[in-house]
């Protein structure tokens, strides 16, 4: 219908990630805060556990299906009728901090049974939590939309669907937890996600591979999924200067895990250092960890320590975002090798950003960003040799690496800056309820 009006308040729900900085929780609140810098009224609302982001933390002061008291509810019984004042005790966010900061992590391996069961939604173990956060939104909030991170947290969207609310979902990752679920339960939560997209208004994802991979795990119709752009936050971003004086340095920004292709980085570096002409080249490293990764990233670490090679790498831990920053201009490339196939690829877009060219391997998103926005080398996934001998190539021509990064900075700056990607999405949203309303 034409006389629709445009979105102008939207409840975006997000996914904590316990105390980690994660891709997602960056895109969420960085799209939350560009919409609110443009009128919108954006409500960027946690789930499970406060979001963690080395930017302005632009959330609401509350967390819905608080970690501590949907676990609680799922092992006893008693947790599911507890009064209203102990679930605000629970959920609170100061509460959630301590128990993250004390090694809480989330593990899809051992939260099948949980996972499941919140996707049951008003049928599940944490009805009560589902009520709570329908009831918020419609008394409280009364959004024109809710906007969801990922679908895993979708269990409500049945009784928001019956409220009245259109919802949208954005896909960004949703697999890899579904991946690492044992069975029954990774099929008894691909069922339940099945059934509930036929419910959902919409979908988001950012890239056309994410879309056909997604259409085809969750039988979702073509018509429905919409490629959006990712944007990050460029304000303030400088270029990276070369400095010829300098050693020449390969930096790795991400999670350090197996999944991001630690292993395979280290793999390669010991391959590089046996090649003429590398005796100068560092290794400079960025990410955070946990409890779960410790014993993995150590041992990766002593292999360069095993190789004499203590010298020609720098781990910076858990980095703020200046840090990041320092990093990044320290680096003539960044390379993440990811063993699993990355459905957006936030790392390339902030590189680029510096004006710092990227070396990725050629899956997931990583080849539409190439072919995109320039600025890197794509490379054979999982081949260590390859790796090695690419870095080798690029890095004896220093001009020529600064002149590709300086492609992608300037592709980034003009089309994947915050506010580009808050406006196109915007309107996708608008288009897909205007749509939606026109067909009913």
């Amino acid at each position: 219908m034409d006389d629709i009006k445009g979105i102008q308040r939207i409840a975006y729900l997000t996914s904590g990630a316990a105390n980690m900085i994660c891709g997602s929780c960056l895109h969420d609140n960085t799209l939350a805060r560009a919409w609110n810098e443009q009128g919108v009224d954006a409500l960027l609302i946690p789930t499970y556990t406060p979001i963690r982001t080395d930017e302005e933390d632009v959330s609401v002061d509350q967390v819905f299906f608080g970690g501590i008291n949907v676990y609680l509810q799922q092992k006893l019984s008693l947790f599911r009728y507890l009064p209203a004042f102990l679930d605000r005790f629970l959920d609170s966010k100061w509460l959630l901090r301590k128990a993250t900061s004390r090694g809480l992590e989330i593990s899809a391996r051992a939260l099948g049974a949980l996972t499941v069961s919140m996707l049951k939604g008003r049928n599940g173990n944490q009805r009560k939590e589902v009520k709570r956060l329908c009831d918020w939104l419609v008394q409280d909030v009364r959004p024109d939309v809710v906007l969801l991170s990922n679908l895993l947290i979708g269990g409500c969207i049945p009784e928001l669907k019956r409220l009245g609310i259109p919802v949208i979902v954005t896909l960004q990752g949703d697999d890899i937890f579904l991946e690492d679920l044992i069975e029954p339960f990774q099929s008894q939560a691909i069922d339940i996600l099945r059934q509930i997209v036929p419910q959902v208004d919409g979908f988001l994802v950012h890239s056309e591979y994410y879309k056909e991979y997604m259409m085809s795990l969750l039988k979702i119709p073509a018509d429905k999924v919409h490629v959006v752009p990712l944007g990050i936050d460029t304000e303030g971003i400088s270029a990276a200067t070369t400095d010829s004086s300098r050693p020449r340095t390969i930096g790795y920004m991400a999670r350090m895990s197996k999944e991001k292709g630690l292993h395979l980085l280290i793999d390669a570096f010991l391959e590089l250092k046996q090649m003429p002409d590398t005796d100068d080249i560092r290794l400079h490293l960025a990410g955070w960890r946990g409890a779960t990764n410790q014993q993995f990233v150590e041992q990766q670490l002593q292999r360069l320590k095993d190789a004499d090679l203590e010298d020609v790498f720098v781990d910076y831990g858990t980095v703020d975002r200046p840090s990041k920053f320092t990093l990044l201009s320290e680096s003539d490339l960044v390379c993440v090798p990811t063993i699993y196939k990355d459905p957006k690829g936030l790392f390339v877009l902030e590189a680029l950003a510096h004006g710092v060219p990227v070396v990725v391997p050629e899956h997931g998103a990583f080849p539409e960003l190439i072919a995109d926005l320039g600025g890197g080398y794509p490379v054979p996934p999982d081949d260590a040799q390859a790796l090695a001998e690419c870095w080798h190539s690029v890095l004896q021509d220093r001009t020529a690496l600064k002149a590709l990064g300086h492609q992608g900075r300037e592709a980034v700056l003009k089309r994947r800056n915050a506010d580009v990607m808050a406006r196109k999405t915007l309107e996708t949203l608008n288009s897909i309820l205007h749509q939606n309303s026109g067909s009913e």
